[in-house]
């Protein structure tokens, strides 16, 4: 088979890929207007002009799109949007407006964005375009992230908490020791845990940045890297959301983050001084605000990805990406965002869904499939036991724990053994320079 017959079936699969991309932001920005909420165009066309929410993020989205250019590109890019974030911020502070940064990288992108279509062809236009919808992929799953948790609001006014926080008295309730533990810690642990948490997609992209780091000299993308996993665990999380509205023990059994929830919706205010007792668990109202994000932790999930793909790092890579797991899984439970049996949930969905893209990769084969299978399985009978057998969990913690672990455990085991064996089958199949060679006579 020639290679134009071999691109065909590539670029009919891209085509639909964007044409079921465009339908599903179509279907959010139409399900946000509904709520009288932005969606996650209408909501990025302002930062254009406007004060962005994430500075950031708009220049982690403008790195990934620098990978594709020459280093002279990237100075001038980085200059150009530099200056614009100057001349906005003057015009604010004379207008005395709100103060922040991010315009720049913004005009930067879709300026490349117009120079792909109008002044590259061929190729070169192709790998422009890619790298231009790579950090916009950043930018607007951001904003796609946002609007599915004020949907969850919207639509999920009940809530699922009592299921997990009963649960979680198998798991010796993680979330009330690491909240008690944060505390005693002291403000400097308090604003580290904070940062990490807060700038999850920007740890991200500097791996990504990593892992993209020849693409210009090579003109052409890895077949895999962190942000294809990254974006797609962003985008079918917010789904079992809508499947398992929970909000957090903060919220439950707290104040809210920052002082900021709770109030009048909260069952008691005991976090993280006083576990809940053991009790028949029940759906409750919870307002029309606070996203039900919980189940899974995606936070976790992120984390989990960074820390796979760092493996394949430099020393100080891999130290990094432990570090930002660990980190962020203390964030988590330490504030109260999450319950303990959210982040085996995390774990256990990152990881397949990880699988999922390197099966997709290299092609779809028994093993592929039955990895992604058995992650689906243990993933899917979490949720389930999580909602019909917490009483039974927490009454019979030395059972229930083991076997939580146990599969969180199987599948990250399953994970890193068919992994090892693709690449070792990779390797095989890699003949050595000597074998190819003619036999000389």
């Amino acid at each position: 088979m020639d290679a134009t017959a071999l691109r065909r079936p590539q670029a009919r699969l891209w085509a639909a890929v964007a044409v079921v991309t465009l339908g599903f932001f179509v279907a959010l920005e139409i399900t946000a207007h509904h709520y009288g909420m932005s969606g996650p165009i209408s909501g990025q066309v302002p930062e254009l002009i406007f004060a962005p929410k994430s500075g950031p993020l708009l220049y982690a989205g403008m790195a990934l799109m620098m990978v594709v250019l020459t280093w002279r590109q990237r100075f001038i890019a980085a200059g150009v949007a530099v200056g614009i974030d100057a001349v906005f911020m003057t015009v604010r502070w004379v207008v005395d407006a709100k103060m922040a940064f991010g315009n720049g990288p913004l005009w930067v992108i879709l300026a490349y964005a117009v120079i792909a279509v109008t002044r590259r062809t061929g190729k070169e236009r192709l790998l422009l375009l890619k790298g231009v919808g790579l950090g916009m992929l950043l930018v607007v799953g951001h904003k796609t992230g946002d609007t599915w948790l004020l949907i969850t609001s919207k639509t999920r006014p009940d809530v699922l908490d009592q299921y997990v926080v009963t649960a979680d008295h198998a798991l010796g309730n993680p979330s009330w020791v690491a909240g008690r533990i944060v505390e005693a810690g002291g403000p400097v642990g308090s604003h580290v845990l904070h940062f990490v948490y807060g700038q999850l997609p920007l740890a991200a992209a500097l791996f990504a940045l990593y892992q993209l780091r020849n693409v210009a000299s090579e003109r052409r993308f890895p077949s895999h890297h962190l942000v294809r996993t990254f974006l797609v665990v962003g985008l079918v999380g917010p789904a079992v959301y809508m499947l398992f509205p929970v909000v957090g023990p903060v919220f439950t059994y707290g104040d809210g983050a920052f002082g900021t929830g709770g109030g009048p919706w909260a069952l008691a205010q005991m976090w993280p001084d006083t576990v809940p007792s053991i009790s028949a668990p029940h759906p409750f109202p919870y307002d029309e605000i606070t996203p039900r994000n919980c189940m899974p932790s995606l936070h976790t999930a992120w984390a989990t990805t960074i820390f796979i793909h760092s493996r394949s790092a430099p020393r100080i890579g891999r130290v990094a990406g432990t570090f930002w797991l660990v980190a962020t899984l203390s964030a988590t439970l330490g504030f109260g965002y999450h319950y303990g049996a959210d982040l085996l949930a995390g774990v256990v969905f990152a990881v397949t869904i990880e699988a999922a893209m390197r099966s997709f990769d290299r092609g779809w084969d028994r093993s592929g499939i039955q990895l992604v299978l058995y992650g689906a399985v243990i993933f899917t009978a979490l949720l389930l036991s999580y909602r019909y057998l917490s009483l039974d969990m927490a009454d019979h913690p030395l059972v229930f724990a083991p076997l939580l672990l146990l599969a969180t455990g199987s599948v990250v085991y399953g994970y890193v053994r068919t992994t090892k064996r693709w690449k070792t089958e990779t390797a095989r199949s890699r003949k050595p320079e000597w074998e190819t060679q003619p036999e000389m006579v």
